[in-house]
């Protein structure tokens, strides 16, 4: 892997739809005291602020969502089914909610840190997407709460946790409608890097199906 660049402010200040295509194939890191944990981002969804009736941000401008309405490149986190965390990232100008939520990584550096913290004792070949194939998955693998995450600053290396770009092109990338939820259920705003094994559900196949490069933008 290449050097990481943080993404700028910038990128994550426009339409989710595009800040979501265009952060697959990007890098969450957590900074740890005497290593980093690395994901490659395969999968991600879109949540278009207060018109989207499956948004957070749909209630408005509370304590619980004003990360959303604030700058962009912030980490939203809540808690869900009483079970865990999910990330989020702000997107859209200051007063405009929007987010994208973070449902797949592909595990690259730490692997034995993220292992321990989902408490998986053996880890092979195998058990790779148990390490953070789905949002709780990849929250509980990275240590990341809301205590400790909400409001973070994803634009900055100093953070404990950002957001980087390594120069991998990706291509293939398919839209299906979100998972896991009721409302808005329909609209094709879950993107994912098809062929990646990463991917929380449907079919997965080998890291040999990941390739590169970009398909037509939003």
């Amino acid at each position: 892997m290449q050097k990481l660049e943080p993404l700028g402010r910038k990128f994550f200040g426009r339409d989710p739809r595009r800040v979501a295509r265009e952060l697959l194939g990007k890098v969450l890191v957590r900074e740890c005291k005497n290593l980093q944990l690395t994901g490659r981002i395969v999968e991600v969804e879109a949540y278009l602020g207060e018109r989207d009736p499956a948004a957070h941000a749909a209630a408005g401008n509370t304590a619980r969502t004003s990360v959303l309405f604030g700058p962009p490149g912030f980490a939203y986190v809540y808690f869900i089914y009483g079970n865990h965390y999910c990330l989020n990232v702000s997107c859209e100008r200051v007063g405009k909610a929007g987010s994208v939520l973070f449902r797949a990584l592909e595990p690259l550096e730490g692997l034995e840190e993220m292992a321990k913290a989902r408490g998986i004792t053996v880890l092979d070949e195998r058990e790779l997407p148990r390490l953070t194939s789905g949002p709780g998955r990849l929250a509980e693998a990275f240590g990341i709460t809301r205590a400790r995450d909400n409001g973070c600053d994803l634009t900055s290396a100093s953070s404990e946790l950002w957001i980087g770009s390594d120069g991998f092109g990706v291509k293939n990338v398919r839209t299906t409608p979100r998972i896991g939820i009721t409302k808005a259920a329909g609209q094709p705003l879950r993107y994912i890097l098809e062929g990646n094994r990463f991917v929380s559900g449907g079919r997965r196949t080998s890291l040999a199906g990941i390739r590169s490069g970009l398909d037509k933008r939003v």
